[in-house]
């Protein structure tokens, strides 16, 4: 693992490639990534903002708030952007806390009126003073982001209360930063103390270790009003508000048979990497509390108590909790209980999608396909796909300083692909602009669901044609963004959105045109044509001067860019381009390129099936073979199936065909599906 000195020289370095490649300041660069990496850890939601302000006695850069929790963040950094640590003094947080605090008073005089009704700052200022109107903030988190260390000075931030709202006061600095990379869990380190009976499942010899458990109404709001959404970090669904049955349920029960929640529910499945136990037995200490399975159980409740002001004290809800011993199969683990435990709503596979082949297949092709050498270099590079957070970084961990010079110029950082960004770039260029202006969790989503749809249909949809076209469309999303942030008549504001609109906006003209956009083009020159760049720029024009005029009715463009009737207002747009005949291809070129890759794609896939079934060892077919033959399995085989696994496992056969891998390889998948322990 890197040391902090590792990891701060890295982050720097990681923000002056993401701005240089965006074309972006670089202080506005680490805002984005610092607030994304909170959105990561549960400290942000999925809606927060950017927006920057700055005028005498206030300075802001965006804002967060949480509808459930009722709290507004607003947020500040100090970017010091320097080799070497630097330190944020207390005089400089006690300036940008009274800053963020100064706005707030403002936002709730009115301050938006005097602002340009086209800005983000309106924006922001708008939707925090209609909150207050309303009276839906209880809280107002202060926080200050740095890529420094927070003065050893700052022992405590206390809160403290201004008619009637709390402010809460955190620094996120280098060290908290860290911390979040460090975890191997994928979410910063917390304890929650508890006093609760339990019982004991299973023996402390086993690789996890289960209690059944009961956890109060109370106690389960006091957790996540303390925690919010970092208690569901590995969760796969999101609360459904009231809107479905179940949830009307749930309410329904709080409020009137308070008292028979614990036969009605089904109750939460948890994790942990740890509890501490009281010498009777109790568990007083539950380290990295995560919910699994119960998350609109845990958010019904707390609905019901924060928003409806009814009483859970007489609530009590049944709890699993598993406790990892093995920290790496953390992952794995908690991935099998959600999918086997969550059944009180539909679950689609895309919920899934983390645990989706089509990560490995993008991983493979990253590592395995070299990108054109352009610009006269006679080095080739690679695309990394980064499949998990950090991992960019722990790939460079434990490298010698000769080995990781080597690894950095065959995988630059401008080179970095992170499976948020390609779901923007997917989402905008399938025509859904106003799902990607909702951020990147909602992008993720769509993304999840539309791929997952295509592999169900066939499962040689990822292929290298595929993964080629992908990149190209990073390219141009990246070229985009670069060339609206240098526009003359850019005036600052709603870029983000004005690229996926252009985007979208190019792909529904190549549709249009029954034609394909070339993307072996911008593959070969890893660049976007000149005569591409022109028409980009003129779409870019008017998709920024349509966007940032929305019709009576909506209060500001960042609502109104999130509205599928924005993207049917940009599509009317009348832009009279031209696109020269190398920018096309033919459909039947394309479909042509299409069926080749697949087939490509479908030699290598048997030949991966072969290797996987000769590294297998011989212990483990005998065990498949002792499994299938008793019939302790689920599935029931045909004689040629069993016959082939008795060869395999009386090493009869040295090498399979790659039809008898194939069928070795679905029974050793199968059985250990259905729990066999294989390796």
């Amino acid at each position: 693992m890197s040391s902090l000195v590792d990891f701060h020289e890295d982050f720097i370095q990681s923000i002056l490639s993401d701005a240089e490649s965006r074309g972006i300041m670089k202080p506005e660069s680490f805002f984005e990534i610092v607030c994304q990496e909170l959105v990561n850890v549960g400290d942000l939601t999925s809606d927060y903002s950017s927006a920057e302000y700055i005028k005498r006695g206030m300075e802001v850069y965006g804002y967060d708030y949480d509808s459930e929790r009722k709290i507004l963040t607003l947020l500040s950094h100090h970017f010091f952007q320097e080799e070497v640590l630097q330190t944020l003094t207390l005089g400089q947080i006690e300036t940008k806390f009274n800053r963020l605090k100064g706005f707030f008073t403002k936002c709730s005089e009115g301050f938006y009126n005097t602002l340009e009704e086209t800005s983000e700052a309106f924006s922001m200022a708008y939707n925090i003073y209609k909150h207050i109107e309303k009276g839906n903030i209880t809280k107002v988190k202060l926080m200050v982001l740095t890529d420094g260390r927070a003065s050893r000075n700052l022992t405590e931030l206390p809160s403290e209360i201004i008619k009637s709202i709390q402010y809460e006061y955190r620094v996120i600095d280098i060290e908290y930063l860290y911390k979040i990379y460090e975890s191997s869990s994928k979410t910063a380190e917390f304890d929650i103390d508890v006093n609760m009976k339990c019982l004991q499942v299973n023996d402390e010899n086993d690789s996890y270790q289960s209690y059944l458990s009961v956890i109060s109404g109370d106690l389960l709001v006091q957790i996540y009003e303390a925690h919010g959404q970092r208690l569901f970090e590995q969760n796969v669904r999101t609360f459904l508000q009231f809107r479905g049955n179940v949830n009307k349920g749930l309410k329904n029960t709080i409020e009137w048979k308070p008292e028979m929640f614990f036969a009605y529910n089904n109750g939460i499945t948890a994790t942990a990497t740890s509890v501490d136990l009281d010498l009777d037995g109790n568990i007083k200490k539950i380290k990295n509390f995560q919910i699994v399975n119960g998350g609109q159980t845990t958010s019904a409740i707390y609905a019901a108590k924060k928003n409806s002001n009814l009483s859970v004290s007489k609530i009590a809800v049944q709890m699993k909790l598993s406790v990892v011993k093995r920290q790496e199969q953390q992952d794995e683990f908690v991935s099998k209980v959600a999918e086997y435990a969550n059944t009180q709503n539909k679950i689609n596979n895309s919920d899934f999608f983390s645990n989706s082949p089509f990560h490995k297949d993008m991983k493979d092709y990253a590592n395995r396909i070299f990108a054109p050498a352009v610009g006269g270099s006679q080095r080739r590079t690679h695309w990394f796909y980064e499949r998990v957070r950090g991992e960019y970084l722990n790939s460079q961990a434990y490298l010698r300083p000769d080995e990781k010079r080597k690894f950095l110029l065959e995988n630059p950082k401008a080179q970095v692909i992170d499976k948020t960004l390609l779901s923007k770039t997917e989402i905008a260029w399938g025509l859904r602009p106003d799902i990607v202006s909702k951020g990147a969790q909602e992008s993720f989503k769509k993304f999840a669901e539309e791929i997952t749809d295509t592999l169900e249909k066939d499962d040689l949809a990822i292929t290298e044609s595929y993964f080629k076209d992908a990149v190209c469309r990073v390219i141009l999303f990246r070229e985009v963004e670069k060339m609206i942030t240098r526009a003359s008549w850019y005036d600052g504001g709603f870029r983000a959105q004005t690229v996926a609109y252009t985007i979208a906006y190019l792909s529904a003209l190549v549709k249009h045109s029954t034609w394909h956009l070339n993307f072996n083009l911008i593959w070969e020159t890893q660049a976007i044509p000149e005569n591409l760049k022109s028409i980009l720029e003129v779409i870019a024009e008017n998709v920024y001067q349509k966007i940032t005029r929305p019709p009576s009715g909506y209060a500001n463009v960042s609502q109104w860019t999130k509205n599928a009737g924005c993207w049917d207002k940009v599509k009317d747009i009348d832009i009279d381009v031209e696109f020269s005949p190398e920018l096309l291809t033919a459909p039947q070129e394309r479909q042509y390129i299409k069926k080749e890759s697949k087939q490509v794609k479908s030699v290598d896939k048997g030949i991966d099936v072969q290797i996987f079934v000769v590294n297998v060892n011989t212990d483990d077919w005998i065990r498949l073979f002792d499994y299938y033959n008793s019939f302790k399995s689920n599935t029931i085989i045909n004689p040629t199936q069993l016959e082939i696994l008795r060869k395999m496992s009386c090493r009869s056969i040295t090498l399979p065909s790659e039809k008898q891998s194939k069928i070795l390889y679905d029974l050793y998948v199968n059985a250990k599906k259905e729990g066999l322990a294989v390796s």
